[in-house]
């Protein structure tokens, strides 16, 4: 996206000294015995992620030289002990070495080792997110096994740097270059997520997606937000009226103060309609309802951002596929993207 702020027009990260510093991302390397490493490697030395930001993988040094050799990239992984150390050139990927995995880590299973790894790569870059270190994370996948293995109890991605960065409440957005959703409820039984929707919840919810699309350049984002039962209730047929009680009157709410939020919608047709651009973003009650219709309509380029953290972070919208790790044939796609999304959503640092 050419429009983007943090595009520097001579290709160069930092070459056009009247323009605003690219914004510093710390990548997070994931699970080492997954993808992760396999698709950081790719996405930092594409040109475009050097010219929209400063990454600076948190990782391990030695698992990244690993999947270079596996994808038969030559490239010089460096290690440093801060990113405003990092120096960024072409064939260049800049590293805080926190060197916790073994040489010998075998690709592709579930490890307590690189699920605490991972767990210590997330902690890292919160903290220098929390400390202005960074203006952004960007996160490669972590497995939640492993996660659990390694003795680190959390969801994932979204309630662990919502644990480290002192934030009560965040929500989970998918973004793919059709459809945009962000989840009322998102790692529970289906449930508990009815019993936990309320219209303060739905309220807050939307004020968070609404507040992430004009960040990223949709000033005014017509938001569709599904119910809760099949064809959203249909005036009382299905359910027990949980789209009265649950999301109308936090529709109520948020039109009053200006926000176009329209619902609710039954969700069979939500993201069809939103993937025909009636719809800038999707409100899903549910982590299914929202995450089944992305995934098929666009999972090579999905990107997972959380919304409501201090700072800004995006993932990949896949797992560690430990069914192809250590062949060298993932796709970077999503990663890149990530970065991308990142790059543009991250302010600029003070000079």
């Amino acid at each position: 996206m050419n429009s983007s702020p943090h595009l520097a027009p001579t290709g160069a990260a930092g070459a056009d000294t009247d323009a605003a510093p690219l914004p510093l991302i710390a990548v997070t390397m994931g699970d080492g015995a997954g993808i992760g490493p396999e698709v950081v490697v790719p996405a930092l030395l594409d040109p475009d992620t050097l010219r929209r930001c400063r990454p600076v993988v948190i990782g391990d040094a030695e698992r990244l030289r690993q999947a270079a050799r596996l994808r038969d990239i030559a490239c010089e992984v460096v290690t440093v002990a801060a990113p405003g150390e990092a120096a960024f050139t072409p064939g260049r990927i800049n590293v805080i070495d926190l060197g916790l995995l073994p040489a010998d880590l075998p690709w592709g299973e579930l490890s307590p080792i690189a699920g605490d790894a991972a767990y210590q790569y997330i902690r890292t870059a919160a903290g220098l997110a929390m400390n202005g270190a960074v203006q952004g994370i960007c996160t490669a996948p972590l497995n939640k096994k492993a996660l659990h293995a390694g003795g680190h109890v959390f969801p994932g991605h979204t309630e662990l740097l919502a644990h480290l960065t002192g934030v009560e409440e965040v929500s989970m957005m998918l973004a793919t270059p059709t459809v945009k959703v962000i989840h009322v409820t998102t790692h529970i039984g289906l449930v508990d997520a009815v019993r936990r929707i309320e219209p303060g919840l739905v309220e807050r919810t939307v004020r968070r997606g609404h507040e992430a699309m004009v960040r990223a350049g949709t000033p005014e984002p017509v938001i569709g937000v599904c119910g809760i039962n099949p064809h959203a209730g249909e005036n009382g047929l299905f359910g027990y009226g949980e789209e009265e009680e649950k999301i109308v009157p936090a529709l109520e709410v948020l039109r009053a103060d200006g926000i176009d939020a329209r619902g609710p919608l039954p969700a069979d047709t939500a993201f069809f309609l939103a993937g025909r651009g009636d719809y800038d973003l999707i409100v899903a009650m549910y982590h299914d309802q929202g995450h089944g219709p992305v995934k098929v309509l666009g999972l090579e380029a999905g990107v997972n951002l959380t919304v409501g953290l201090p700072v800004i972070r995006t993932s990949v919208d896949h797992g560690t596929a430990f069914d192809i790790a250590g062949t060298g044939t993932a796709d970077a796609g999503s990663m890149i993207e990530a970065l991308r999304q990142a790059a543009e959503m991250s302010p600029s640092p003070a000079r």
